[in-house]
């Protein structure tokens, strides 16, 4: 096994889903839910809800890249939400449940966006993709009780 990992950050709606999704790929080591992508620093979940903050409701998945690699990531986020949606996931409305990609580096920034371009191409979807991919600035952990929120509650998805 590595003595390292790596870091990437996730954004495809409601992040208690998102963060199940992850938790269940071989060489994840650790899933944090977070904010990222706004103007406000240390925002709670009450004001990114106001949509004041442009803060996306994101996933930081700490991985093992012997066991995984970060497009195997990018599957999995593609896989797991409706990234022709503006802005909403299902019945979860506002600029908090925007697709994002956030990028920590040009390695990361190069797969997101040939993924994306692939996946435009394939045809797979009949709308534009509109998922942001964006450079990963701070990120700010959820409150506590947001912390694998769908385990602690012994249910395996919030999808509908």
């Amino acid at each position: 096994m590595s003595a390292t990992t790596e870091i990437a950050y996730f954004a495809a709606g409601c992040f208690w889903g998102v963060e199940a999704a992850f938790r269940q790929v071989k060489g994840v080591k650790e899933t944090v839910v977070g904010y990222q992508g706004g103007i406000t620093a240390n925002p709670n979940y009450e004001d990114v809800c106001t949509g004041q903050t442009q803060h996306a409701e994101v996933v930081r998945v700490t991985f093992d890249p012997d066991q995984v690699s970060y497009a195997d990531l990018l599957d999995v986020f593609w896989a797991n939400h409706d990234p022709t949606t503006l802005n909403r996931q299902g019945p979860d409305i506002g600029t908090q449940y925007r697709s994002a990609v956030f990028y920590r580096d040009e390695g990361q920034q190069k797969i997101a966006e040939t993924a994306k371009a692939a996946l435009e191409k394939s045809g797979h979807f009949r709308r534009p993709i509109v998922t942001e991919v964006s450079p990963a600035l701070d990120f700010y952990p959820a409150e506590d009780y947001h912390q694998q929120y769908l385990e602690k509650r012994g249910l395996a998805t919030c999808h509908i």
